[in-house]
């Protein structure tokens, strides 16, 4: 039999059926391939986040863990309002929905007083030194300690509970401090003590106990941060009499063995003193 057309009828509904496996193929691979992808990326699936502010991490860890979740630490702050090591903010908030696998980031308070090192004040006014020490964090004390000096309103020591604080030295932060203020010089005469031997921080504090200030400073080799320097000449010496505030001036060097042998040191106290 001859064909009538370039396709009989035959031949069109196999094209047909062909078109249409085609079409119900690529809507089953569809199929398949959204459910995997809903089950993958587990679309829909959300938990809501538990609020593990103020817990520690060893704590907020597991919970977060048991609605698979992920703790990040990203930061850290310091307050004394809330307990050292606690997780203080954390995102997502408490309470939104947030799918499997998600990191939840938290910020920590800090486990430990942040600290802040020493300024050097000497000689700096005390309303000055006043905004610097709050500045840094610390608690200054409204009443001050008041010494005898050569200079009114001068700062000459800053103290803690724990005694005189050197400059360099590691501080609290909140540590409260009081100024030791000058307020010029006295009328009483004052026996200047021995100091030779002594770090320049040690020679000042015992200078400030007989109510005498540090003057001139020089080291025979330039001072460095970790090395300590001794006292091996002063002026006026041991012994002698100044009226209250005024000052003695210190050399100081790393040798020890020449501050050892300052004391007997028959020089007179101004030969080859700069």
């Amino acid at each position: 039999m001859e064909k009538k057309g370039f396709f009989d009828k035959t031949d069109l509904k196999f094209i047909g059926a062909n078109i249409v496996l085609a079409f119900l193929v690529g809507v089953a691979i569809l199929i398949v391939l959204i459910a995997y992808l809903r089950r993958y990326t587990e679309h829909g699936i959300e938990v809501e986040v538990a609020d593990v502010r103020g817990m520690v991490q060893a704590e907020a860890e597991p919970i977060l863990g048991g609605q698979q979740l992920v703790l990040v630490v990203i930061d850290s702050t310091y307050s004394d309002k809330v307990p050292f090591g606690t997780i203080v903010d954390q995102d997502p908030k408490p309470g939104s929905h947030a799918k499997h696998g998600r990191a939840v980031y938290v910020t920590v308070n800090a486990s430990t007083k942040r600290q802040v090192t020493m300024p050097d004040l000497q000689d700096m006014s005390y309303r000055q030194a006043e905004t610097t020490l709050r500045g840094m964090g610390l608690e200054v004390d409204t009443v001050y300690d008041y010494e005898p000096s050569a200079y009114r309103d001068l700062v000459l020591d800053v103290k803690s509970m724990e005694g005189s604080l050197r400059p360099g030295q590691k501080v609290p932060v909140g540590t409260k401090v009081r100024l030791v203020v000058g307020f010029g010089r006295g009328t009483e005469q004052v026996e200047v003590p021995m100091v030779l031997g002594l770090t320049l921080q040690d020679a000042r504090s015992l200078l400030l106990s007989r109510r005498l200030t540090v003057g001139a400073v020089t080291y025979d080799e330039p001072s460095q941060e970790g090395v300590p320097q001794y006292v091996y000449r002063q002026i006026p010496s041991a012994g002698e009499q100044l009226l209250e505030g005024e000052t003695v001036a210190l050399k100081l060097s790393k040798d020890i063995e020449k501050a050892a042998t300052g004391a007997n040191n028959s020089k007179s106290e101004e030969d080859d003193w700069f």
